[in-house]
C-alpha cells in the first residue's frame, strides 16, 4: 500500500468533532465505532438514526420536535423529517456573540472590511424588514447579482428569514447571462451592486444591472451596494431602520436556495434546496468532515455563482468567521490568496487545482513566504488534483497541514467524498466518503466496482438532495438528470475510482460542464454568444483536464471565410463580455464541421474523452453521428495533440 502523505496524530484524533459525535452515537446506540470506517458504515446502514443523531448533536433548533425522520426512502422522492418546522436563519443567529467578527471582507487593495456578529444580525433584519415592507413573503423569490461580498451573504439571511428563496450569480457574468438564470425566477426583489474590483480594476457594471433590472418585470424593490440609480435604493438606506430579526418557521423542506446548473444544453436548470437539509448536511461537512467550530476562520475563495458560496456560508452554523473576498486570487502577487490567510489568521483556507497549479508554475513558497501558523487545514475542489500538487502543498505549506480535496456539486449543495481529521491523506486522493453517503463506483451494467475507473452513484438518499428543478412540474428533468442510468440510484456524472483503502479518486466529469479554476459554466453560454458572430457558423468547446492538474479549454469554430487575429480577437471579446471573463478559451481552432448526434445534440462528451486520450472506437458510435467525417477530423487533431505533448 501507498504511505500517506498526512497522517493524524492521536491528539487529531481524541480532539476532533467527528470523534465526539462517535462516542455520542457510541453511547446512545450501544455500539462500538473504533474508526472512521466503522462510524461511516453504520452511517448509510442506519441512515435514520444516523441523521437524527445528527439533529441531536447539533441541538437543531426547531418549532416543533420531530417524530420521524424518513417517511420514504426510495429515490426521489425521499421525504425527511416530515412535519418538522425550522428556519436556516436560527440555526445561525443562535451562535450570535455580539462584538466577534461575523464575516471578513479581504479587497484585492489589502484593506479588510469586518462585519461583527451584531452587526450582521442587524443589517439582515432591516434588509428582512424593507423586504417585508415591499411584499416579499414566503415563496417569493429575492435574486442577487453581486459579487462575494458581506452584503450577499447578509442579503441572503435576510431573505431566508422570511421564508422567502435565495438565488444568486456573481457579476463576472454579463447581464445575458444573468438573465438566463434570474429570469426563470420571477422573482419579487432584486439585491445588486454598482461593480466590483478584479486584477487591480473596479468593473462597472451599471449598464448591465439596468439591463438586469429591465429584464425583471416582477422585481418590486431593488437594493443597490454602491452607487444606486433610478428607483433602486442603496444599501445603506434599506439597511437603517432597526428590525428585530425574527425567522420565521417553515417546513423542513421549504426551499432555502435556487442554485444553478451550468447550463451545459439550453437554459441552466435551477436546482432547489430546502432549509432542513441543507442545515443538516453542512453541518455535518463543515463541523464533522472539516473539523470547523466557533473558534475557525473560514476561507474558501468563491463565487456567488458557485455552490461554494453556499457552502462557506455554512461556517456560520458552527459559530465560525467566514471571509470574503471579491477580487483576482493571483492578484497583485500570484499568492495572493496564502497572504490574505496568514493576515486574517485563516484557520482553513479552500482553493481550487487550477490555482494551486498557478502557484507551482509561479515558483510560490507560501509556508515560507508567509506566516501560516494558524492554518489547520486545506480544501481543494472545482476538479481533480494531481497527486504533484498535493506533494508539493505538503513541502511548500507545511506538511502538519492536511490538504482535504472534496468532490459533491451543485445538485446536493455538499460533497460526497473528502477528508476527515481522524483519516489519513493519501496525495492525489479523496481519503474517505462523507458520513451519510453511500456512495459507490458503478460500471455500465450497475455492478460495484473497487480498483477501476466507474460511474460515481450515491445508493442512499441524501436530505440535501434537491426538492425539485425549477419549472419541472412533472419532475422530468429532475429524474432524467440522476437517475435514468440506474433507475432509483443517483448517478452523478463523475469519474470515480474506490481504492482498496477506502479512498476515492476523481477521474473527472463524465459530462461537458466547463470548469475553469472551479469557476463552473455551460457550453451554452460560450456558444449564444460566439454563434451571434455572423463569422461563425458553429462553435464547440471542451474543458478537458490535463495529467498534470491543468485545464485546456479549446474552442472550435465553423468559419467559412477563414480565422484571423481580428476575428479572434471579436471572439474573445464576445466571450468576454456576454458569457464570463474567466471563460475566454485557450485556443481557438477553425474547424471544418461541427459533429453531432443524429438528435442534434453537439458530441462534446465523447471529443472530450478523445482528447484526454481514450480510443475513439471505444468512446463513440459514428453510425450514430450525422457527419462521420468531422469526427475523424477531432480524432486526427486529438492524436495530434497527444503527439505533442509527449514530445514536450
Amino acid at each position: 500500500m501507498i504511505s500517506a502523505l498526512w497522517t493524524p496524530t492521536d491528539a487529531d484524533v481524541d480532539e476532533a468533532r467527528v470523534t465526539e459525535f462517535a462516542r455520542f452515537v457510541e453511547q446512545r446506540h450501544e455500539v462500538t465505532l473504533p474508526d472512521y470506517r466503522s462510524l461511516w458504515r453504520w452511517s448509510i446502514d442506519e441512515l435514520e438514526s444516523f441523521w437524527r443523531a445528527v439533529w441531536d448533536f447539533f441541538e437543531i433548533r426547531s418549532d416543533t420536535e420531530p417524530t420521524r425522520v424518513l417517511e420514504n426512502r426510495g429515490m426521489p422522492g425521499a421525504q425527511w423529517f416530515p412535519g418538522t418546522e425550522l428556519n436556516y436563519v436560527d440555526q445561525v443567529i443562535r451562535h450570535a456573540r455580539p462584538d466577534r467578527a461575523a464575516i471578513v471582507h479581504a479587497r484585492e487593495d489589502g484593506s479588510v472590511r469586518t462585519v461583527t456578529w451584531a452587526e450582521m444580525v442587524e443589517q439582515a433584519g432591516a434588509l428582512a424588514g424593507t423586504l417585508a415592507d415591499a411584499g416579499v413573503g414566503r415563496g417569493d423569490r429575492v435574486v442577487g447579482y453581486l459579487p462575494n461580498i458581506p452584503e450577499a451573504v447578509i442579503a441572503f439571511l435576510a431573505t431566508a428569514s422570511l421564508g422567502a428563496v435565495w438565488s444568486a450569480c456573481g457579476q463576472d457574468y454579463s447581464a445575458s447571462a444573468a438573465i438566463d438564470r434570474l429570469g426563470q425566477l420571477e422573482p419579487a426583489a432584486l439585491i445588486t451592486a454598482s461593480g466590483y474590483s478584479y486584477g487591480g480594476q473596479f468593473r462597472d457594471k451599471s449598464s448591465d444591472v439596468g439591463a438586469v433590472v429591465d429584464a425583471l418585470t416582477t422585481v418590486r424593490v431593488v437594493v443597490t451596494v454602491g452607487d444606486a440609480s433610478g428607483s433602486s435604493r442603496s444599501w445603506s438606506n434599506a439597511t437603517a431602520e432597526r428590525r428585530q430579526l425574527s425567522p420565521v418557521a417553515v417546513p423542513f423542506e421549504h426551499p432555502l436556495w435556487i442554485v444553478f446548473s451550468s447550463g451545459t444544453t439550453g437554459l441552466p436548470k435551477g436546482i432547489v434546496h430546502g432549509h432542513g437539509g441543507v442545515v443538516l448536511e453542512h453541518l455535518k461537512s463543515v463541523a464533522l468532515q472539516s473539523d470547523l467550530s466557533s473558534e475557525d476562520v473560514f476561507f474558501w475563495y468563491t463565487s456567488p455563482s458557485w455552490m461554494m458560496w453556499n457552502f462557506q456560508i455554512a461556517g456560520l452554523l458552527t459559530g465560525a468567521t467566514i471571509v470574503c473576498a471579491d477580487g483576482s486570487p493571483a492578484f497583485p502577487k500570484p499568492d495572493a490568496l496564502w497572504d490574505i490567510a496568514a493576515r486574517l489568521g485563516v484557520t482553513y483556507l479552500g482553493t481550487s487545482p487550477g490555482y494551486v497549479l498557478a502557484c507551482i508554475k509561479a515558483d510560490t513558497r507560501p509556508g515560507t513566504d508567509h506566516d501560516l501558523k494558524a492554518l489547520r487545514g486545506i480544501g481543494i475542489t472545482g476538479s481533480a488534483m494531481p497527486a504533484s500538487s498535493s506533494i508539493w502543498l505538503s513541502e511548500n505549506v507545511g506538511a502538519q497541514v492536511p490538504v482535504f480535496s472534496i468532490s459533491g456539486g451543485t445538485d446536493v449543495v455538499s460533497a460526497f467524498a473528502g477528508g476527515v481529521r481522524t483519516a489519513p491523506v493519501w496525495a492525489g486522493e479523496l481519503s474517505v466518503p462523507f458520513l451519510g453517503v453511500a456512495l459507490d463506483a458503478y460500471d455500465e451494467n450497475g455492478g460495484s466496482m473497487q480498483g477501476t475507473v466507474g460511474e460515481l452513484v450515491v445508493t442512499e438518499p441524501m436530505p440535501s438532495m434537491p426538492l425539485y428543478f425549477w419549472n419541472d412540474a412533472d419532475g422530468s428533468r429532475y429524474r432524467d438528470a440522476y437517475f435514468d442510468t440506474y433507475p432509483g440510484i443517483w448517478r452523478h456524472g463523475d469519474w470515480i475510482t474506490v481504492t482498496e483503502h477506502g479512498s476515492v479518486l476523481v477521474h473527472g466529469r463524465s459530462d461537458s460542464t466547463l470548469n475553469r479554476n472551479g469557476i463552473r459554466m455551460g457550453s451554452a453560454d460560450i456558444y449564444q454568444a460566439v454563434e451571434s458572430l455572423n463569422e461563425v457558423t458553429e462553435a464547440l468547446v471542451l474543458g478537458i483536464e490535463l495529467p498534470d492538474g491543468g485545464y485546456w479549454m479549446p474552442l472550435f469554430v465553423v468559419v467559412p471565410d477563414g480565422l484571423t487575429d481580428e476575428l479572434r480577437e471579436r471572439i474573445d471579446a464576445v466571450i468576454r463580455t456576454q458569457a464570463s471573463p474567466r471563460h475566454v478559451p485557450d485556443d481557438i481552432i477553425a474547424a471544418p464541421a461541427i459533429p453531432h448526434t443524429r438528435t442534434g445534440k453537439k458530441l462534446e462528451v465523447p471529443l472530450k474523452r478523445i482528447f484526454q486520450g481514450a480510443a475513439a472506437a471505444g468512446t463513440l458510435d459514428t453510425s450514430a453521428v450525422d457527419d462521420p467525417a468531422a469526427v475523424q477530423w477531432f480524432v486526427d487533431r486529438a492524436a495530434e495533440n497527444q503527439r505533442v505533448h509527449r514530445a514536450r
